[in-house]
């Protein structure tokens, strides 16, 4: 089974390396869809079928835990897993997200914590390498 991937930054150059980094974790991509604050996001996840959501907190227009909140607070999509993505050094702001199912993952991050990280909020194992 692949994952529809939304990955939510300010910087096109994060969302690449979050993209290029699941590539090489060899978690199984269906389609990647990208947004560049938490508006943009949660449109996205109106308007396609997202599996899971990588999310940056500091961002222009809504930031990450505004985007988390309302898609907490949305019956349909109350479930969906998030893994934060971020720089963010407070425990008390970690805790919180946490609280609202959020996993996190500290910026700069590696393939294997990336695949750890998907595989326990989705279940889903990474493809096995040939």
């Amino acid at each position: 089974m692949s994952l529809n991937i939304l990955v939510v930054d300010d910087s096109a150059v994060v969302r690449t390396m979050i993209v290029k980094t699941l590539r090489m974790a060899g978690v199984p991509i269906g389609e990647v869809h990208q947004a560049a604050n938490g508006a943009e996001g949660l449109d996205a996840i109106d308007n396609n079928w997202i599996d899971l959501v990588f999310a940056d907190l500091n961002m222009p227009v809504m930031n990450g835990e505004e985007m988390i909140e309302k898609i907490r607070a949305n019956p349909d999509w109350q479930d969906l897993p998030i893994i934060v993505v971020s720089t963010e050094g407070s425990q008390t702001r970690i805790e919180r997200l946490q609280q609202r199912g959020a996993k996190f993952i500290h910026k700069p991050f590696a393939p294997e914590t990336v695949r750890e990280v998907v595989k326990e909020i989705t279940g889903i194992c990474h493809e096995q390498q040939v």
